[in-house]
């Protein structure tokens, strides 16, 4: 991997980690593109960075992170499911993140979805600050769980998921956030124990910038993303996936990936 193609998938990160169009994904595709998709670094690349993409949650809302040691008991039974379930699944996630026709049935399957979201959660649409109980964010961290299917977007399912035990758009939206924190950063630590061996002092190198980009990028996605989120709701997300699908699915389809 050059770093002009850890800087195109590092800003990809930043960009899609908290929108509800799958950051995993888009980085799949492009490194698939960039034929580079089956390469070692590639696949540690897209897991690591992710720490760097939320990190940023950390930095911006660290008030909420030194708030209370109840605010940290959420966020471990909220991050409980996907833990079991990764340590259980790493295997066939791996395998199916080779498979560019996963991601691309996700993004258009996600889209459907997304486009009814606002009418089937009407009662989200508040915007006052609410608190998420410890079952709650169980739940919540079960949604999660359908994330680990590439193109399926970790953001869109919490959000959702969040909505669904009664939550409104912007206190699913930042538990979202919050929630990311935990998992990223276990998914992170678990593919460089498992791969350290492999590492080089050069992909060392292209991870931290990968993830330094993803940092600054995401600081500003996530701040957009809440005012674009409160104005126009899930509807237009929905329908960029499958524009974006359809539009992959073609692509793939004329060079025979």
């Amino acid at each position: 991997m050059t770093y002009p193609e850890a800087l195109i998938l590092a800003i990809i990160e930043g960009i899609t980690e908290f929108l509800p169009i799958s950051s995993t994904g888009h980085m799949v595709i492009a490194s698939t593109f960039m034929g580079i998709g089956n390469n070692a670094l590639t696949k540690n690349f897209v897991i690591v960075i992710q720490l760097g993409a939320i990190l940023s949650v950390v930095v911006l809302y660290w008030r909420r992170f030194l708030a209370s040691f109840r605010f940290y008991v959420k966020l471990v039974f909220a991050f409980l499911p996907a833990a079991v379930a990764g340590f259980f699944l790493e295997d066939y996630i791996d395998l199916l993140l080779a498979n560019i026709w996963v991601v691309v049935a996700s993004l258009i399957l996600g889209g459907i979805i997304l486009i009814f979201t606002d009418r089937w959660f009407r009662h989200a649409e508040g915007t006052k600050e609410q608190e998420v109980s410890w079952l709650q964010g169980f739940k919540i961290g079960c949604f999660q769980c359908i994330a680990m299917i590439p193109g399926v977007s970790r953001a869109a399912a919490t959000i959702i998921g969040g909505m669904t035990v009664g939550l409104n758009r912007r206190t699913a939206a930042e538990f979202s956030f919050f929630l990311a924190v935990p998992t990223m950063l276990g998914a992170s630590a678990k593919k460089m124990m498992d791969s350290y061996q492999t590492i080089q002092d050069h992909d060392l190198a292209i991870l931290a910038f990968g993830s330094l980009v993803a940092f600054l990028v995401a600081m500003v996605a996530i701040r957009a993303f809440i005012g674009f989120l409160k104005q126009h709701g899930f509807k237009w997300f929905g329908y960029y996936r499958i524009v974006f699908g359809m539009a992959i699915a073609l692509i793939a389809l004329l060079m025979n990936l």
